[in-house]
């Protein structure tokens, strides 16, 4: 058995990343787009090298030519420092620290900077930067480009690839739900992004939530923030505060964890943005019938009716949407542990999202399927074939403008 950061015993290669010399990663961004006769195995360059790795991996063509043109713009831009940036607004902010809206000067490319304030000693903040390194190296269609991380006046900043449609959180509480339709497309590109750290990496994310889900104007989603340093989880253990937790029940416990507990965190994102609030507590049938509406003077329940959603800004969606009392944090984890896992309500949603979201909030972590029958289920390929235009999506829900190329005909939500 091998251990993990956190001294937790875990599965043999289920956590701890492979070097970034083995053939399965990408080369660091310093060798991508390199135009000199400098040779590589085989006597190929490394612009060869790096097109040939992306060819491996399973990405369309447009995302093949997104990647080569993001890994080109890395390599013009080299190492990173404080001075290199103007800021142009705060994105978000949350436990691990502040995401800021940056413009790189001398290449004029926009970023996001996420600034991490840590009292830790300097060799510790030398540690997590060169662990953060192996970012370089995952190089994906459904992963958050990695720029560069750096150290200055007490804090470590993690430069990336800027996502103007934002994190699902934040569109959640613009929307107050998100469709099974979007759903099911955002699903499969969880999914890919977690198979490809787990396959090429060996890497499990450890914070999957609606915060660490970025989309853009392309249509594109990403997985962000994910645990490739364990000196910084060590670091910031302790910062945590909030009254949502998407960790499983097995890592609340201090127990052995791995991948499923991933597949946990992420049925519980998926209930929290399919009805439009955290289910845990579960909501009662008063907050659901506020969410999803009644159909005249019909009784609801939890087993539901199909019925015409209700506008967020619906007096009875304020009044009655905030559910159950607010659970102070140690109660919260505690239901987590020992309560039965949260559900869809019945008759809004397909019998197969229901059975997927059942399926991934399974309390013993055995009994929840792994990354690839997932792939395999009928809702997750159902998605796949539907081909939803999230791109559309995105921009009308975020008033954002639309790409200039045309993207697939809209769909039905």
């Amino acid at each position: 058995m091998s251990k993990n950061k956190l001294n937790l015993t875990l599965p043999p290669g289920s956590i701890e990343p492979i070097q970034p010399t083995t053939p399965s990663a990408v080369p660091h961004h310093g060798d991508a787009c390199v135009t000199t006769e400098r040779s590589t195995l085989a006597g190929k360059t490394s612009i060869e090298l790096i097109q040939e790795r992306l060819e491996e991996l399973e990405m369309d063509d447009n995302q093949r030519k997104r990647m080569e043109f993001f890994l080109c713009q890395k390599e013009k831009i080299g190492e990173l420092s404080d001075d290199d940036f103007e800021k142009l607004g705060e994105l978000g902010a949350g436990n691990g620290g502040v995401v800021m809206k940056v413009r790189h000067r001398s290449s004029g490319l926009i970023m996001a900077r996420k600034l991490i304030h840590l009292e830790v000693k300097p060799a510790i903040k030398k540690q997590i930067i060169r662990e953060l390194k192996v970012l370089h190296d995952c190089n994906f269609a459904h992963i958050v480009g990695f720029y560069g991380a750096f150290y200055s006046d007490g804090e470590i900043s993690i430069c990336m690839e800027y996502m103007d449609g934002g994190s699902l959180d934040l569109i959640l509480k613009k929307v107050g739900r998100i469709p099974e339709s979007i759903l099911g497309t955002i699903t499969v590109a969880v999914l890919k992004g977690l198979s490809y750290l787990r396959d090429k990496h060996a890497i499990m994310h450890r914070d999957v939530k609606p915060s660490n889900i970025l989309v853009n104007s392309n249509g594109e989603i990403k997985i962000c923030d994910f645990g490739v340093s364990g000196q910084l989880i060590d670091s910031m253990a302790n910062s945590f505060v909030g009254t949502r937790s998407y960790m499983s029940p097995e890592r609340l416990q201090g127990t052995h964890y791995s991948v499923q507990s991933d597949i946990w965190s992420l049925g519980l994102s998926l209930v929290e943005m399919a009805i439009g609030m955290y289910p845990i507590p579960p909501p009662d049938a008063k907050t659901l019938a506020a969410i999803f509406g009644t159909c005249g003077m019909e009784e609801y329940d939890n087993h539901g009716h199909i019925h015409p959603p209700l506008s967020p800004t619906h007096s009875n969606y304020q009044q009655n949407s905030n559910g159950p009392r607010p659970m102070a944090i140690f109660e919260l984890l505690d239901y987590i542990v020992n309560e039965p896992p949260p559900k869809l309500p019945g008759g809004i949603f397909s019998d197969e999202f229901k059975d997927f979201v059942d399926s991934c909030l399974k309390k013993n972590p055995a009994e929840r399927p792994d990354l690839k029958t997932l792939m395999n289920h009928p809702w997750v390929r159902k998605a796949e074939i539907e081909n939803v235009d999230i791109a559309s999506w995105v921009c009308r829900t975020m008033e954002l403008q639309a790409p200039s190329t045309p993207t697939r005909p809209a769909p039905n939500y």
